[in-house]
């Protein structure tokens, strides 16, 4: 995609701090560090999101993310990682070119990141679960 700021960094287009690059996938550090050595993980083909993208190609990706989180685990020892993935604007996808984030967190120093899970049991019963769970299972 002509317009697609991570294929640019893909192709050199624009300059990036590579940490890892194969047949199939390029890992950058962000611009943007949410913390010390957030890095992305991109499929060098184009695909716009996880649910769009071929399963052959995912397979490469994920192995990339797991090798650069280890690379980065390795380097430098974060207490501990997490890894994101956003699917559409309303999930805060930002760029819409696949991509993971590695994100090492470190006990002792603040960063950008800030998931908070909520649970929200008490808003669904047993019987609507149950329901729930096999109206996905036969999409």
């Amino acid at each position: 995609m002509t317009d697609c700021i991570f294929c640019k960094i893909v192709k050199g287009d624009i300059p990036s701090y590579k940490v890892y690059e194969d047949d199939y996938t390029f890992a950058f550090l962000d611009i943007s560090q949410v913390s010390k050595g957030h890095t992305l993980v991109v499929p060098k083909t184009h695909s716009r999101d996880l649910l769009g993208t071929d399963s052959e190609v995912l397979t490469h990706v994920i192995k990339s993310v797991q090798k650069v989180a280890q690379m980065i685990d390795d380097t430098l020892q974060p207490d501990g990682i997490n890894i994101v993935q956003n699917n559409r604007a309303f999930a805060d996808q930002s760029v819409f070119h696949l991509h993971f984030h590695i994100m090492p967190r470190y006990e002792n120093e603040l960063d950008g990141f800030g998931y908070r899970w909520e649970t929200h049991m008490e808003v669904f019963s047993q019987d609507e679960m149950a329901a729930l769970a096999e109206q996905i299972k036969h999409a």
